[in-house]
């Protein structure tokens, strides 16, 4: 056992381009690398930086079918392939290049290689900022992923007999992570969202809570346009907290995609660089293990800002609010949390309370008796 958190990443990982106008930019694991080394926190005595391995076939086919890890392979050559559009590859959310059965590869790898970590006590918290591609379907790509990477990871657990909880505060439903495990109480999932009528995939629905076994053991958090940093805590402490103190996993395994933050282009929530910190500081002590991932967001400083800041937390490494002036002048970012935020009329306020507290009540009154918790 160590004090150590591992850091997995390698420039490889960001090398690959989806499109020139996609909007995920694996350039954004590079910036929070670059961030962190220039706060010196991979040199920190708590920081471990390991690179990543590739999967293998066998550890992507415990959840993505045979066809389409054969179908994506036949597209690494040019990116493109006569049944492309059978795994959902075209142009738009997933399109197919050059390369990305090895990007694919590699950052399922890395999610695999911190799993190894933990596993093998070298480390008790692991941070692979490549991973938390939680929408990848079995038989084909969705919502930008190619290969689920949390699922993968949480089968390899799961194998070794661990208990595990999945926590997703990623903008968007994690739904290919709650259709591996819907049917199953093996795994707690929980996601907390922007509300599915107003994101895609349009999934994420509170009264969507598992079935047969699973019953109970899937639970979405969805929140209104623009919920702010205070009520986004809110309603996460009142949900999230007491369920793991409650299912006590061997392994809490969060997805913290940061497009959930006030200026990402393609979502409508309205957190912070702090507030997200303050959340990812609630799974310190949730479970003797603790493996993150990455996830959405697409502006690409604040991605750098959150994540840098998340392993700050996950490390106990303190960052100094003034970001280092290398970093500062490459990148004109010169604090790492945020000193604005979104301006909301009164009654916007008013409907994303109304909405948390809806969503909240819900999960209370459907979820927490089948846990033997109380409803308040």
């Amino acid at each position: 056992m160590t004090d150590k958190t591992a850091f997995v990443y390698d420039d490889a990982l960001a090398g690959h381009t989806l499109s020139d106008t996609h909007p995920m930019k694996p350039v954004r694991l590079r910036y929070t690398h670059e961030l962190l080394q220039a706060y010196g926190a991979l040199d920190h005595p708590n920081a471990l930086l390991v690179s990543p391995r590739s999967s293998t076939d066998d550890e992507v086919l415990t959840f993505h079918t045979r066809e389409y890890l054969e179908g994506v392979r036949s597209l690494n050559g040019s990116g493109s392939s006569d049944d492309a559009h059978v795994f959902n590859f075209g142009p738009g959310d997933n399109p197919a290049y050059a390369g990305i059965f090895d990007a694919a590869s590699l950052s399922t790898g890395a999610s695999l290689t911190a799993v190894e970590l933990l596993l093998s006590d070298e480390v008790d918290r692991a941070f692979s900022i490549a991973g938390g591609l939680h929408h990848a379907m079995p038989g084909y790509a969705y919502g930008f992923c190619v290969f689920n990477d949390p699922v993968i990871a949480i089968n390899a657990l799961l194998a070794r007999g661990l208990k595990v909880a999945y926590v997703d505060i990623d903008c968007h439903h994690g739904d290919g992570v709650q259709l591996a495990y819907y049917d199953t109480d093996a795994v707690l999932t929980i996601s907390v969202h922007e509300s599915g009528a107003f994101l895609f995939p349009g999934t994420g629905h509170v009264q969507e809570t598992g079935a047969g076994r699973g019953r109970g053991y899937s639970v979405n958090l969805p929140l209104y346009p623009y919920t702010r940093p205070d009520l986004y805590l809110w309603a996460f402490r009142e949900v999230v907290p007491p369920l793991l103190e409650r299912f006590a996993p061997d392994v809490v395994v969060t997805q913290l995609g940061i497009d959930s933050h006030f200026k990402d282009p393609i979502t409508h929530l309205a957190q912070t660089v702090q507030g997200f910190a303050e959340a990812v500081g609630e799974f310190a002590g949730a479970a003797p293990k603790w493996l993150a991932l990455g996830g959405g967001g697409y502006d690409l400083q604040a991605v750098a800002r959150a994540w840098a800041s998340a392993y700050g937390v996950m490390a106990e490494i303190p960052l100094s609010e003034e970001i280092p002036a290398a970093y500062a002048g490459r990148y004109g970012v010169h604090t790492l949390s945020d000193h604005e935020e979104l301006e909301l009329t009164d009654q916007v306020a008013r409907d994303a309370k109304d909405f948390a507290e809806s969503s909240v009540r819900a999960v209370q009154r459907l979820i927490f008796p089948m846990h033997g918790l109380r409803t308040v």
